[in-house]
């Protein structure tokens, strides 16, 4: 059969098309290869277990504060202060903190903050043993514990925007932050749980120290075996390729004159405070009126409960929409709203419904803002690293949670004990919250103005990515032509 004469100049152009296309894929995956890796779950699942355990350390001794006293021979307030020591200890440690996350990087930031979190736990167990705690000096064992638990928490807290940022895509940061913030209160919740449950009698503290310890070795073994590099070989985002954050020093200067973040910074902290002071005092709220410790816990676990509900939602909205702001705006107004409702609400007796629906709607709203205000403090500070602009606002909320633990303390009044409360039959005084409860919502409600009406800003990292996306896609254009 005769060839047409036009068909080998065809199959010549088919020939040079495919090579052009050959070499247009292998520029374009020089100029902007990305890449997800499975292992990416595995470090976030280390570092959520690290959060719980580190979570649960803390409030460990709360809900059996009396047995605990008895246990270790010591005074309520000494236990009060294994709790408080957390909060102090974090605001130094915290600037530290912030430095090694951006400068030494992931993998040493995660196994730094395993191991001691591992050797606090293991060190609490030691104070348990009878030929220590033959003496009173058991009880400084459990603070050394706690004090190096402690200086682990500011690292295990800051860890999830940068773990986001280095192991995560664009479309999946929000939720992996959401998962690694959100580990922390539900360490809370578990601790406020197994710890009433463990310890029926003060001889099972040993038992509840030895337990607990059990997630903090696995941690740091999950840490140490599995965590064998600072970022993925291929990084998940044009964002990460291009990471540029700066100097750490510069960086605190830059973000301190950023107006965006410092509002972000003083709102967010004082949300965060203000959950720290409510978390801490809600069973003393409402022993007051009547309702039993059993409900109290109830209500917190419901606060905290409702919170990864909401988080988990607006984690995987803000995925698919990218709407930062405005998320976090309704969020802290529908949150100021709530607590105006929680304080109006404890003056009556009786209301449990309402006032589980009220603990709820409140965590629902609250808790949402938290991990989603820390992608914004990323996106309205970028390129400034992760672990500063992140640091900087949990440092804001331990100063804030000081400042309104005792202030909320200050504005109790007390009151001879009644036949309606259920605040224990050895307490020679109770307290009434209402004032305090009323400022804690004057607070939320003052923030919540502020936030919404001065906090304007754009997704600095997101128009970065784009800007990178365009002059690759141009210089792709120009090699290909």
């Amino acid at each position: 059969m005769a060839e047409y004469p036009g068909d080998g100049e065809e199959e010549l152009l088919i020939n040079r098309e495919t090579e052009a296309n050959s070499e247009r894929c292998q520029v374009l995956r020089k100029m902007s290869d990305t890449r997800t890796y499975r292992r990416r779950w595995f470090v976030l699942g280390v570092v959520s277990l690290l959060s719980c355990s580190n979570a649960m350390i803390w409030i460990t001794f709360a809900p059996v504060a009396d047995m605990t006293a008895n246990f270790f021979i010591c005074s309520l307030d000494v236990v009060n202060y294994l709790s408080l020591v957390y909060l102090i200890v974090s605001i130094p440690v915290g600037f530290g903190a912030t430095w090694l996350i951006d400068t030494l990087g992931l993998k040493i930031s995660i196994i730094l903050s395993s191991y001691m979190n591992m050797i606090g736990g293991i060190l609490r167990c030691a104070s348990a043993a009878s030929i220590i705690n033959s003496s009173f000096s058991g009880i400084y064992y459990v603070f050394a514990g706690q004090i190096l638990c402690a200086a682990a928490q500011p690292l295990v807290l800051f860890l999830p925007a940068k773990l986001a940022a280095v192991w995560f895509p664009e479309n999946q940061r929000a939720t992996a932050n959401m998962i690694a913030s959100l580990s922390n209160p539900l360490g809370i919740l578990l601790g406020n749980i197994l710890s009433p449950i463990i310890v029926s009698r003060e001889e099972y503290i040993p038992c509840l120290l030895g337990i607990y310890a059990v997630p903090a070795v696995v941690a740091c073994i999950l840490a140490t075996a599995g965590v064998c590099e600072k970022a993925p070989p291929i990084p998940p985002s044009t964002s990460a390729i291009n990471s540029s954050s700066e100097p750490f020093f510069s960086g605190l200067k830059q973000l301190m004159s950023n107006k965006a973040y410092v509002v972000l910074m003083l709102c967010f902290g004082a949300g965060l405070g203000i959950f720290t002071a409510f978390s801490s005092f809600l069973e003393q709220i409402l022993c007051f009126k009547g309702y039993s410790n059993f409900f109290s816990g109830v209500c917190g676990a419901l606060f905290i409960f409702f919170g990864f509900i909401g988080a988990l939602i607006c984690g995987l909205y803000v995925d698919r929409t990218k709407k930062f702001t405005e998320v976090v705006k309704t969020c802290l107004a529908l949150t100021a709203l709530t607590s105006i409702a929680f304080a109006l609400v404890i003056n009556f007796r009786g209301q449990k419904v309402l006032v589980a629906i009220v603990c709820a709607v409140f965590g629902l709203f609250g808790f949402a803002v938290y991990p989603i205000a820390m992608e914004l403090a990323v996106e309205c500070s970028y390129p400034i690293g992760e672990g500063a602009s992140t640091g900087l606002a949990f440092i804001s909320g331990q100063i804030q949670g000081i400042i309104y633990m005792t202030l909320f303390q200050a504005l109790a009044r007390p009151f001879s004990p009644s036949e309606a409360s259920t605040c224990g039959v050895y307490q020679t005084e109770i307290y009434d919250w209402s004032i305090s409860m009323l400022v804690m919502a004057g607070v939320c409600s003052f923030g919540s103005c502020v936030f919404v009406i001065f906090f304007h800003t754009e997704y600095k990292r997101l128009l970065a990515e784009e800007n990178l996306t365009i002059k690759k896609e141009q210089e792709l254009n120009i090699n290909t032509d």
